[in-house]
């Protein structure tokens, strides 16, 4: 390890999952209300401005997708190498992973302005919402390349031990967007009329901060140095082998995305009340999910560091362990949820229909979610160890072979409307979270981590975990 770097925190088979799982539980919320926030400011400025921004955030969760390749990559990369201890090739994948996303970034920035008119027409968004949509993309799909930056330094410090920047940038992007988009919409610079644009405009001033921070942070911490000359010659290599590991989990989340449409689509056949009641509850819902995720990608981050320190064994007992905590906060959540939905639906609507219908998705959600804490908590595990193929090949056998097909069934040709669609993703969830689980408990996922150590460094950790 070079002299400018040190390690403050170290992370094994003694770290407490909240200490990982407790700030980023807190940054995915503050995400969440973010967006229930800019949607309820805009509703009050242009009802067609939410819809534009909602169709265009769309194309953007879909580019975000194409970020997250590498940055999940570095996720698993840089938490097996610290665990191996091999400090000394850090700055080569720091600066590979930054400066590659960056590149990328910057590229797929271009290519979305260009192709924004492609994107109207594909998604039929109507007249009315086609200028503030466009606008917004020009914006913030010009600006995106910050995204694919911060994706990967963020994951750079949660691998180090510093979860609780992410929720601190997190704090501060909210108060900026908050604060910008009053500015624009209601504030000193309403008069100048720009409406969407200046939502826009916060968002990529809130997201250039957020990179800044996060830059200022890893260099204060000393945790290591990103340039040009620790990739020369260019790893190639080590490129492909990320590459490798994001894309299985871009197809995954990307065949989700499609999934998911699809059974939009068989809801909008059902009216708007039943298209009403999924929107209420999914952000209901939202909020009831977000512990087991933060569990799942806590657990991710000590599952990479036990294996790259040839720690199988204490990797394998440490996920069952994060799921005995998990599963029964997950089943509260969501039960609680089911208790008091009557009441929370109605922030939304008096709709007594819209309520009815919500009360029976938020019963089979109770599933739902015990499903999702299994596939969350292995799948991300499966991923740090470096058995990241096998859930996109499950993923895709379950979500188009029960999910969607179970979910027809159950709501429309059995005319059980929208909470049968809800079952088919409950019998997706659940079937698929015992596969993975059966995975990891047969211990298929041996052998397969990233980084390589010898018998010697082996034999070394295995003494240094009995002891």
């Amino acid at each position: 390890m070079s002299k400018n770097q040190k390690r403050n925190t170290e992370i094994n088979e003694k770290t407490p999952l909240l200490v990982i799982a407790g700030p980023m539980f807190f940054e995915m919320l503050l995400g969440i209300m973010l967006n229930n926030v800019d949607t309820l400011m805009l509703s009050h400025y242009d009802e067609y401005a939410v819809g534009a921004v909602g169709n265009a955030n769309q194309i953007m969760f879909m580019v975000n997708i194409l970020f997250n390749i590498i940055a999940t990559a570095t996720s698993v990369v840089v938490a097996q190498y610290l665990g191996a201890k091999m400090y000394e090739k850090m700055n080569m994948i720091y600066s590979l992973a930054v400066i590659f996303n960056a590149t990328f970034g910057i590229l797929l920035s271009g290519l979305i302005v260009l192709a924004n008119p492609v994107f109207m027409a594909f998604l039929k968004i109507s007249d009315e919402m086609r200028s503030y949509a466009m606008t917004y993309i020009y914006i913030v799909g010009g600006g995106s390349f910050l995204m694919a930056m911060y994706n990967v330094l963020i994951q750079i410090l949660r691998c180090n031990g510093y979860p609780k920047i992410g929720m601190y940038i997190s704090i501060a992007v909210n108060v900026i967007n908050i604060g910008g988009n009053y500015l624009f919409l209601y504030g000193g610079l309403k008069h100048l009329n720009m409406g969407v644009a200046g939502v826009a405009i916060s968002t990529v001033t809130a997201r250039l901060i957020a990179l800044v921070a996060a830059f200022v942070f890893f260099y204060a911490a000393k945790i290591g140095k990103i340039a040009i000359k620790y990739i020369r010659p260019f790893p190639f290599d080590q490129l492909m082998k990320m590459i490798k590991i994001g894309l299985p989990s871009a197809g995954e989340n990307l065949s989700y995305t499609m999934y998911q449409m699809c059974l939009l689509s068989f809801v909008n056949g059902m009216g708007n009340d039943s298209v009403n009641a999924r929107v209420y509850c999914n952000s209901l819902i939202s909020f009831a999910m977000v512990f087991s995720n933060s569990s799942a990608m806590a657990t991710q981050i000590i599952t990479g560091h036990l294996v790259g320190a040839g720690k199988e064994e204490a990797a394998y007992r440490r996920v069952f362990k994060t799921l005995l905590v998990s599963m029964p906060i997950t089943i509260a959540l969501a039960s609680v949820n089911r208790i008091i939905c009557p009441y929370t639906l109605r922030i939304f609507t008096n709709n007594e229909n819209i309520i009815a219908l919500g009360c029976m998705i938020m019963l089979v959600d109770i599933f739902v979610e015990i499903g999702r804490c299994l596939n969350m908590t292995f799948i991300c595990s499966l991923k740090a160890a470096g058995a990241y193929l096998f859930p996109l090949i499950v993923g895709l056998f379950t979500m188009w072979g029960l999910g969607l097909t179970l979910g027809y069934t159950f709501g429309v040709l059995l005319g059980i409307g929208v909470a049968g669609i809800y079952m088919g993703t409950a019998t997706d969830e659940c079937v698929r979270g015992l596969i993975v689980m059966y995975y990891w408990y047969k211990k298929k996922w041996y052998g397969k981590a990233v980084v390589e150590k010898n018998k010697k460094e082996i034999s070394q950790s295995e003494k240094e975990e009995k002891q």
